[in-house]
């Protein structure tokens, strides 16, 4: 029988050289190419059976060169990722032009015997079901500065148990890709990873949402081996805190008009806010929630703590969306990154992308200038329009009441975005009384929260 064919292409020769040899005692027929350049040519004469392929090359990096052999047409061999920096969009375009699997550097034996073996079965060393979202989220996030190669760390570390875990920062920050990376990497990296926003567990639905109805399973059984990821706890209504507080000392749970109780096999993972104890003493937050979920506790830090990853982040946005949204390429220049680099961010990640974004869909010239960003800065920081016109002393109290509650509640929820629990203490409003108050004046407290935790 003839041995599989595999094709290494890494630039680096201790690695290209230790993974040949590991796989060759293992009965492959292994060849190596130093880039990409090399790696067309040894395709086209090996033709292989499995590619491993470095993302970060000198010269044409991994991900061009995968779109590259997608676009030609020919049957694809398997593929599998290796990269030290990865990050979740590569992770992503990766896995939408054929890539099986990701190999994490410094590379483990076992792990790439696995990855091997996996692919050339065909069978994914990841389940199907979770796709792209399972592979991207055992990628790094972007950046090599000292906070974020601690945080890195951290994480790596809390992922090897299955304790339950709070993670506090701030909106934007990044909080549900560190979760994603946590479970990843954790015992139950194969189960479920179920993500809800706290908000949706607020009204009388929330018990049926956790714990399921007649044939519908809840969340707590759709994540059972798995993790359930809470964005943004202090938005989780009195009840649904009582009852997840409840499961979680119990161990066990069960489905609304069932008589049998269902053992509780998850990880918790939350998301709070960085003063989320103040949030405990005003009693917007259950304080044995907190303790049952805050096994672990995980800080992540605002964008302006590592600024001076802000280059690196510039660049991989825009490599991201030229890629997934088929935008026109721009760079930032050296003036531009160091004006970013010195800006607050106080919208964290979530405001990087969406003005790398905007300047892309601009358009114009290839670099984009420092007037730009000053440009897109000063609009950003622009005092909001008047809330009281001139026009509504001329309508009747109730009309002009409404019409003013409804424009001060939702400039208020804008500044909290869109986290009601956060709009409750900020306004004096009792949380349910709030919720009922948006909904009678029509505001979509749900379409303000982002999804970008």
């Amino acid at each position: 029988m003839t041995a599989p064919r595999i094709l290494v292409v890494d630039d680096e020769s201790d690695i290209r050289t230790l993974i040949q040899e590991i796989l060759s005692e293992e009965g492959y027929d292994v060849t190596v190419a130093a880039d990409a350049a090399a790696a067309r040519e040894a395709r086209d004469a090996v033709d292989p059976d499995l590619v491993l392929l470095d993302i970060w090359m000198p010269d044409t990096d991994g991900i061009s060169l995968l779109r590259e052999w997608s676009a030609e047409g020919r049957s694809l061999c398997p593929v599998v990722m290796m990269s030290g920096h990865g990050t979740v969009d590569t992770a992503v375009e990766a896995t939408r032009l054929g890539a099986i699997d990701f190999i994490e550097k410094p590379i483990s034996l076992a792990k790439l015997l696995r990855s091997v073996e996996g692919a050339l079965a065909g069978a994914r060393h990841r389940p199907r079901q979770d796709g792209a979202a399972t592979l991207r989220s055992a990628i790094e996030p972007v950046g090599r500065s000292p906070l974020t190669r601690q945080l890195r760390e951290r994480a790596a570390q809390i992922a090897q148990n299955s304790a339950n875990l709070l993670i506090a920062g701030e909106a934007g920050s990044g909080r549900e890709a560190v979760a994603r990376f946590v479970h990843a990497r954790g015992p139950g990296d194969s189960a479920p990873f179920v993500a809800i926003a706290g908000g949706l567990l607020s009204d009388d639905a929330a018990p049926a949402r956790l714990f399921g109805e007649g044939d519908s399973a809840g969340l707590l059984e759709q994540a059972s081996g798995g993790t359930l990821f809470v964005s943004e706890l202090a938005d989780l209504g009195a009840e649904a805190q009582k009852l997840l507080a409840g499961s979680l000392q119990q161990g066990a749970f069960r489905r609304l008009g069932d008589t049998r109780d269902q053992p509780l096999s998850i990880r918790v993972v939350a998301s709070v806010r960085a003063d989320y104890e103040r949030l405990v003493n005003d009693g917007i937050l259950r304080r044995d929630l907190v303790s049952t979920i805050n096994v672990l506790g995980l800080k992540v830090p605002a964008l302006r703590e590592y600024a001076e990853d802000v280059p690196d982040l510039l660049r991989y946005y825009v490599d991201v969306l030229v890629d997934a949204e088929d935008l026109p390429f721009r760079r930032f220049g050296i003036a531009s990154q160091n004006r970013l680099r010195n800006y607050p961010w106080p919208n964290n990640l979530r405001g990087l992308r969406n003005l790398v974004q905007r300047c892309l869909l601009a358009g114009g010239d290839e670099e984009v200038s420092l007037e730009e960003i000053e440009a897109e800065l000063a609009e950003a920081a622009a005092p909001a329009e008047p809330l009281v016109k001139q026009d509504l002393l001329a309508l009747p109290l109730r009309e002009a009441r409404e019409q003013f509650e409804r424009a001060y509640l939702t400039q208020q929820l804008m500044l909290c975005d869109g986290k009601v629990g956060k709009l409750s203490k900020r306004v004096g409003m009792e949380r349910t009384h709030l919720y009922r108050k948006l909904r009678s004046l029509g505001v979509d407290f749900r379409q303000a929260q982002s999804g970008d935790d």
